[in-house]
Order: structure tokens, then C-alpha cells, then sequence
């Protein structure tokens, strides 16, 4: 039964740490399968992806091959409905129009010293994205994960998508042809993680893997992470709106439910100071999940994980909603903006009645990828800066060295690092 909380209630502290501290995403321990797995791909490479893929894939058809060819996405890109493929390219647009703003200025200073300080930004060279679930992929994630990575101007990017019955969804190929990306290659799960990371005869290796995946895919990329970057280990998908009683009751429901088809363990939650609001929005999910063609799914994740906060003011809600860190967050009040301004803790924030989340799934421009399991107390959306280095570069002139050495050289003798202290001194005549 969905979980219902009044902050005036004698007990609602304590029953809102427990919403707060409850794991969705109860740990499967796959580590010992998806090592096995990987050390099969380092060692047997391709072999290794054959295997696995004709193993969780299912048979493979004569003259398989790991690299789709272009006459293959030339087809799927044929099968696409002209208007699926106009708003691919509208969401494309939008998206790389907000990222190109992220781009970053190098850094240059000179101090009173005369030494020359700068901090320059350089893309990564080779990025794998993992693309989920065959049939039932999502294109939207190939935009998201790929488009920052080319603004920031990464020179190689390869696409990994399982094909369980030998098929890609033809609207992910269109989205990888739409963005100039024909490296792609029909092998997932671990093994794909594995043969991204340490490349394969067929497969060179990547530099950072991105993009969602199950337990195993998860487990994978956590294991590799050292060997490779990694963009964040993602959990199930959530959502709070705040809302008070001048929001359509309809409208909030369908943003509650936009993110409890995605998962049995997704969680939405309303916080709203309006009792008669909240009760009409209970009402009316329990209405509109009849006619969800996933309503077992949003059901369960409504059902199990859904919460309604009935909370004295919105202005009391900030401090719940910033121990919740919400990947995404709905404002929809009167005056939003003063709230916008107090939270400190969403990955996402959408303001306004007309900007429900799931603008900001498909077409918004900011970033779908974002922290989840309240991760956003300490973590961001993907952007471009997930896609480049930063590196400093000091030049001190010599007639700089003799203000500024001798304290290197007191502090390197402080911590007992003689030869520390004689690189500094031979430069001061005194080595």
C-alpha cells in the first residue's frame, strides 16, 4: 500500500528516515559471475563475446558478426517512421544546443610573482556507450550519453547494444546514423563492459564507458572502473513532485506514473501542503493505472515505493526534499521560485505545470542521465565536462624561483623528503 505521512504526525520523523534509508535496489551479488566473465573476455577476447552472446542472446544465425554493417543500419534506418525520426532529430537539437553551452574556457593567471598559472580542458579519446535492452532500447539514451561526448570533442565513440533474437530496435541504429556513429556492435551485458574496457581483436579498447544496464552491466562496470573511467553506477529511476493545490490533480498523477512504469522498485513521491490535493491525486492514479498498458509494473512500483508527504507549508517541504535528493524534481505552485532557489539537492529540477520530467526524458536539452539513490548530495547529470580532463600547466621563471622556492624547499624538509628539498636547492645554488 502506498505509504502516506502528515508531518504533523507524532511519528513522522521517524517513518520518514525509514522512507529515507530504505534500499530499492536490493543488492544481487553477481561480482564472482561478471569477474569470471570479464577475465574470459581479457583472456579469449572475441571467442569470449561469441560464446556469451549465443549464450544469453540465444543461437547464433550463419555469418554473424560483431560489427553492424552499414547496410544493416541503412535498413533499420529505412524502417523508421518519417515523423519518429523528425522529433529523434528535433530531441537531438535541443540537446546539443544546451551542451554546447557547457563548454569550458581554459584558464590562464599570472601572479604578483610573475608565475603563469593556467588549467586547460581536453576531450577524452575513446568513449563506449552502452545501449540496454535490444527491442525494447531506448534511443533517447543514445542521444543523451553520445552528443555531450562529441560537443566535447571526444574522437572515437563506439556504440555496444545487445541483440536477444539477433534484432536491434531500428530507432536506436537511426539515432546512432543521425549522429554520425557507425562503430557499433550487437554484444551486451558483462562481456560487453569487458571487451569495451579491454578491447578485443574486433573491439579496440575505450577510454570511459557510459549508459545504464542491469545488475550485471552495473557490477561490470564498477569492476573495470581504474582500468577505465566509468560515468556513475545508476539505480532505479525516481521522482518527487512538490505541489500544492493549485496543480491539476490529473497531470500530477500521470508525472507520478511516468516513473513507476519504468520499474517495479522506481519510486514517486508527492510532498504537497494540500490534503484535498493529495487525496485527488491518490484517486486519480489509481484511475489511470487501468488503462496503463504497464500497470502491473507501475502498480507494484506505486504500491510498494509511491509515497504521498502531507507536509504544514511548501517552504517546510525544502529540507525533506533535499534528505530525499531526488534524481528528478517537480515544482508546481503558486510561487515556485523561491523554492527552485532553496534546494540543494536534486539531480534535476522541472518548474511549472507545462514541465512535466518526462519533457526533460526526451526533448528539454538538459541531460536525462542523472544521480539516483540520493546520490545527487554529491554527484551531477552527465554533461560534457564527463567527457574531458582537466590539466594544470605552472611555468615559473627563474626570477620567480628565489621568492618562491625556499618555502617548497622548508616544507619538503618538513615532511623528511631530502630529495624533495634538493631539487629545490640545486636551483638555489645551494645543492
Amino acid at each position: 500500500m502506498t505509504l502516506v505521512l502528515h508531518q504533523r504526525d507524532p511519528g513522522f520523523n521517524a517513518a520518514f528516515d525509514a522512507l529515507v534509508e530504505t534500499r530499492r535496489d536490493a543488492p544481487v551479488d553477481v561480482g564472482a559471475a561478471v569477474g569470471a566473465i570479464l577475465a574470459e573476455v581479457r583472456e579469449r577476447g572475441d571467442a569470449a563475446l561469441r560464446h556469451y552472446t549465443e549464450r544469453f542472446d540465444g543461437p547464433l544465425p550463419s555469418g554473424w558478426r560483431l560489427r553492424i554493417d552499414e547496410a544493416e543500419i541503412d535498413r533499420a534506418v529505412a524502417a523508421v517512421d518519417p515523423a519518429d525520426h523528425a522529433a529523434l532529430a528535433f530531441a537531438a537539437r535541443r540537446i546539443r544546443a544546451f551542451h554546447e553551452a557547457q563548454l569550458p574556457r581554459d584558464l590562464l593567471r599570472r601572479d604578483e610573482l610573475g608565475v603563469e598559472l593556467a588549467m586547460r580542458f581536453r576531450p577524452i579519446d575513446a568513449v563506449g556507450l552502452y545501449v540496454p535492452g535490444g527491442l525494447a532500447a531506448y534511443p533517447s539514451s543514445v542521444l543523451m550519453n553520445a552528443i555531450p561526448a562529441q560537443v566535447a570533442g571526444c574522437r572515437r565513440l563506439v556504440m555496444a547494444v545487445p541483440t536477444p533474437g539477433g534484432a536491434v530496435a531500428p530507432l536506436v541504429l537511426a539515432a546512432a546514423r543521425l549522429l554520425a556513429i557507425d562503430e557499433v556492435y550487437r554484444v551486451g551485458g558483462a562481456q560487453a563492459i569487458g571487451a569495451l574496457a579491454f578491447g578485443t581483436a574486433s573491439i579496440p579498447a575505450v577510454d570511459k564507458i557510459v549508459g545504464p544496464g542491469n545488475a550485471y552491466v552495473a557490477e561490470a562496470k564498477r569492476q573495470v572502473f581504474g582500468h577505465v573511467g566509468i560515468d556513475m553506477i545508476a539505480g532505479p529511476s525516481e521522482i518527487v513532485v512538490m505541489a500544492d493545490d493549485t496543480a491539476p490533480a490529473a497531470w500530477i498523477a500521470a508525472d507520478l506514473l511516468s516513473q513507476a512504469e519504468h520499474d517495479p522498485v522506481a519510486q514517486s513521491i508527492l510532498v504537497t501542503d494540500s490534503i484535498a490535493l493529495a487525496q485527488a491525486v491518490m484517486a486519480e492514479v489509481d484511475r489511470q493505472l487501468e488503462r496503463l498498458e504497464r500497470r502491473q509494473v507501475a502498480a507494484a512500483s506505486w504500491q510498494q515505493h509511491g509515497a504521498v508527504i502531507v507536509v504544514d507549508d511548501m517552504v517546510a517541504a525544502v529540507p525533506l526534499i533535499d534528505r530525499l535528493a531526488p534524481e528528478h524534481l517537480e515544482i508546481i505552485t503558486r510561487d515556485p521560485e523561491p523554492l527552485v532557489a532553496a534546494i540543494r539537492h536534486a539531480g534535476s529540477i522541472f518548474v511549472g505545470a507545462y514541465t512535466p520530467e518526462v519533457i526533460g526524458d526526451y526533448v528539454g536539452g538538459p541531460n536525462h542521465v542523472l544521480p539516483t539513490g540520493r546520490s545527487a548530495r554529491f554527484a551531477s547529470g552527465l554533461g560534457v565536462l564527463d567527457f574531458m580532463k582537466r590539466t594544470t600547466v605552472l611555468r615559473c621563471p627563474a626570477t620567480a624561483f628565489p621568492e618562491i622556492g625556499p618555502a617548497a624547499e622548508r616544507l619538503a624538509n618538513a615532511e623528511g623528503l631530502g630529495a624533495h628539498a634538493a631539487a629545490i636547492a640545486c636551483r638555489l645554488d645551494r645543492g
